[in-house]
């Protein structure tokens, strides 16, 4: 049996006990149109499913957001410039950085997003290269942020009260090769294990299986394998694409009039 079989086995399950695999979809560091983001826009349009673009404050050109059918902007970051320490791993906001210095740029950022962009705009906060250190986390509800997205199943919904936490658990880059695209069999892996993971009580059901996509970086085969998973996914009955104010309407006791 190949991977693309055990991924249809494995969502076969879902449907066979009356359950829905919701997926949702984040695509990282927009900044200004490109031929990248056009094709990006395409392939949403082709499947059209609900798309989720992570964007740069600094320096961001307001045009991004002219003709966005179907997606929502988060905020990816402030100038997404790495602070950390030599040694440590990349953060633009890591333990090692004045917390009043991070909380003063992460304001500034979302009200550049909230003018140039408005009701496009959804407060949650995705942190470069998926880090933040605890303390800004807690400031991120106070900021008027409504929630965050990282990478990996989270170990919780609400890391702050009334925060959520919906993160991305697909990334198809071979980041520590060549940059394309990985081997099929591990880009599946990756999406089977978080589901059967979510099935069998592992991880958190009601957190929607996440592609993280870089349309920047996208070279042939990276499009290619996207097209390829996004439509197999989207052909399976027991499959569900969602909003990102769908996944948090999923958490529960989380507040109403977020």
């Amino acid at each position: 049996m190949n991977t693309w079989d055990e991924l249809a086995q494995e969502l076969d399950l879902w449907f066979a006990a009356g359950q829905v695999a919701t997926f949702w979809w984040r695509d990282d560091d927009l900044n200004e149109p490109t031929a990248a983001l056009d094709r990006l826009l395409d392939l949403r349009d082709t499947f059209d499913i609900p798309l989720n673009l992570a964007v740069i404050p600094d320096e961001v050109d307001p045009h991004i957001g002219d003709d966005l059918t179907g997606c929502v902007l988060l905020q990816h970051g402030v100038l997404h410039k790495n602070f950390a320490k030599e040694g440590q791993k990349k953060s633009e906001f890591p333990d090692t950085r004045s917390v009043k210095d991070c909380v003063k740029d992460l304001q500034q950022g979302k009200a550049r997003m909230e003018e140039l962009f408005g009701d496009v705009f959804y407060p949650v906060f995705v942190p470069p290269w998926n880090r933040i250190s605890d303390p800004v986390l807690k400031e991120l509800k106070t900021s008027g942020f409504i929630g965050l997205s990282r990478y990996n199943a989270r170990l919780t919904a609400q890391p702050i009260t009334g925060l959520a936490e919906i993160n991305t658990h697909i990334d198809p880059v071979f980041w520590r090769g060549d940059r394309s695209a990985l081997e099929d069999n591990k880009i599946l892996r990756l999406c089977i294990n978080h589901l059967k993971a979510r099935r069998t009580g592992f991880v958190d059901k009601s957190e929607p299986t996440g592609l993280l996509t870089h349309h920047l970086i996208h070279d042939e085969r990276l499009w290619e394998v996207t097209f390829k998973l996004l439509g197999f996914l989207c052909g399976h009955k027991a499959v569900r694409w969602v909003t990102l104010a769908g996944a948090i309407a999923l958490i529960d006791d989380f507040p109403d009039d977020f």
